[in-house]
């Protein structure tokens, strides 16, 4: 009687673009090769998270040139601050997946005069189109005294107050924060991301960047 042959399995299809496949594996004992590092970019206003662009806006690649780095996440064009690049594919995936639940902490000025009701509603969640928001930090903070000045700066409108909040979340939506200060009735008006875990941009000048090895956290150890 003839056997059957075998069929191979198929391979399974990957949704990461080739860059993020090529990308560092894990070793067997699911460490991160040593070879990972990660880029920690003080983005400025007005520059696109990413290295090219059809419309020649300023881009990552104006301030960063590391072949093999990719940004794990994403940070708006009119929003500054912190943002991780990562010449590691499962480090990306950790840093930019919100299932890893990693804490993002941002600087928010926003157009009026905060109520402890409207951090109450940050705080347990807001109701968008897409969903309601998970629950977040938020507390009213002093202005700033080390930020670097916004080129341009801000319009500011005679008669209108403004604040400065620290909210601090662990999802990555489009534009989740603008969104969620606008929904309370806190327009925001400048946006500056601190921290990515325990990563900050404070020792950072805007337009330039540091390179280290990922911590603990983000290795997952």
């Amino acid at each position: 009687m003839r056997q059957k042959k075998k069929s191979r399995p198929k391979k399974k299809w990957s949704r990461k673009p080739k860059d993020m496949q090529s990308g560092k594996k894990p070793n067997a004992d699911g460490h991160i090769d040593d070879n990972s590092e990660i880029i920690l970019f003080n983005k400025p206003f007005q520059v696109l998270c990413q290295f090219t662009d059809e419309q020649e806006r300023k881009t990552l690649a104006h301030y960063i040139n590391e072949p093999g780095f990719y940004a794990a996440g994403r940070l708006d064009r009119d929003s500054e601050g912190l943002l991780l690049l990562t010449n590691d594919g499962r480090l990306q995936q950790q840093i930019s997946h919100p299932r890893f639940k990693i804490m993002k902490r941002y600087l928010v000025q926003v157009e009026g005069e905060p109520t402890e009701a409207m951090l109450k509603k940050l705080r347990i969640g807001v109701e968008l189109k897409d969903g309601k928001t998970a629950p977040a930090r938020a507390l009213i903070v002093e202005p700033p005294e080390k930020l670097w000045p916004r080129d341009p700066p801000i319009r500011s409108r005679a008669n209108i107050p403004t604040a400065w909040l620290e909210i601090a979340i662990t999802e990555g939506r489009n534009r989740q924060v603008r969104r969620m200060t606008a929904a309370v009735g806190l327009p925001t008006l400048r946006l500056i991301r601190t921290h990515i875990g325990d990563y900050s941009v404070w020792n950072i000048q805007a337009g330039k960047y540091t390179k280290t090895k990922p911590d603990a956290l983000l290795l997952g150890r």
